[in-house]
């Protein structure tokens, strides 16, 4: 590994998730002729980075790989790709439902695995990826790993492993929750007679200020409602509607658990 990257990533597959992951790390400064992308298409990824439509002979010394295929797909890229593999050759899976103990079967000569579940937004480094991994995993290892998510976002290590698809509900789903939110607002605004261009624009810029804010904030977001919240004000009023009867918090709260459920059905084939 080179000034924080690793010598060599090899990706099988660089579909959304993966796609961004990769622009991000070369936007931060990872040498795209480090990079090789295997791709059944062909189709090239970013300039510089080498694509081939099958696996090489052997793996260069100092490669991480990253798999980034569909989870289904698993069983072929491991015939062909443990192989390669070595003890030194950490392997970092973005492969949803697919559980470390069966990357560690699939992938027996590898000593360093690492299970990853990263959000959209890690291509602009503001995502979060939650880590998984056990006690064959070397201290350096996990120091390597750290250092090729940093740019990503907050990376947030889990202690145990089924926490997974609730993480997945939280941070992998919750951009789509918090985008039908944004036009959720705009709509309301122009429900109560506002243009629906100027709402669509004042909502967005109001959810990215205010997500600006409570991220540089000492306080809890909630401290910081309550601070904007005059007794008997406006914000006050509209706060006493979201908070009756714990209504948003009921009602996130059953939106993640479907998120989550829908998740544990699919990591059983379901």
């Amino acid at each position: 590994m080179t000034g924080g990257w690793p010598d060599h990533l090899f990706l099988v597959g660089c579909g959304n998730m993966a796609g961004q992951m990769l622009a991000c790390w070369i936007a931060s400064g990872l040498d795209p002729a480090r990079v090789t992308v295997l791709r059944p298409s062909g189709r090239a990824v970013a300039d510089g980075v080498t694509v081939v439509t099958d696996y090489p002979a052997a793996l260069p010394r100092g490669t991480t790989i990253l798999l980034g295929m569909k989870p289904y797909q698993i069983a072929e890229v491991a015939t062909a790709l443990a192989p390669l593999c070595t003890a030194d050759t950490p392997v970092i899976s973005i492969l949803a439902g697919t559980t470390l103990n069966e990357l560690r079967t699939r992938f027996a000569a590898a000593t360093d695995i690492v299970r990853a579940m990263p959000n959209l937004p890690v291509g602009l480094g503001e995502g979060v990826v939650a880590l998984f991994t056990d006690d064959r995993t070397s201290p350096a290892a996990r120091a390597h790993v750290d250092a090729l998510i940093a740019p990503l976002g907050l990376a947030e290590w889990m202690a145990d492993e089924t926490l997974f698809n609730r993480v997945t509900a939280l941070s992998g789903c919750g951009p789509a929750f918090l985008f039908r939110f944004v036009d959720t607002l705009a709509r309301a605004g122009e429900a109560i007679g506002i243009p629906a261009d100027q709402a669509a624009r004042m909502a967005l810029a109001t959810v990215q200020g205010a997500a600006n804010m409570a991220a540089g904030a000492q306080v809890s977001p909630a401290a910081l409602a309550d601070q904007v919240a005059s007794p008997g004000g406006m914000t006050r009023e509209g706060l006493n509607i979201l908070d009756a009867d714990d209504r948003l918090l009921a009602l996130l709260t059953d939106t993640l658990a479907a998120a989550r459920d829908r998740g544990e059905a699919m990591a059983r084939g379901g």
